[in-house]
């Protein structure tokens, strides 16, 4: 562990969750200037592909959210 990031870790729970979603924010903000790998991008084109392909093979967002909550825990 960086000693200088060590009083982060004196935070309380809440303290330290505050802090996570305050810096995923700040990252979110700049999501620009993630570089995204030459494969991520290929494979988003062969999954495009196959969906125009076979459009009766996607779900709706309801239907993936209600499989999400019946099937969570």
């Amino acid at each position: 562990m960086n000693a200088e990031f060590a009083p982060l870790f004196e935070l309380s729970c809440a303290e330290r969750l505050q802090l996570v979603e305050d810096l995923w924010d700040s990252i979110a903000k700049e999501a620009d200037q993630i570089p995204v790998p030459d494969w991520q991008i290929e494979e988003v084109g062969r999954i495009r592909v196959k969906a125009e392909q076979n459009p009766t093979l996607l779900e709706s967002w309801d239907s993936v959210r209600e499989w999400i909550v019946k099937n969570q825990g």
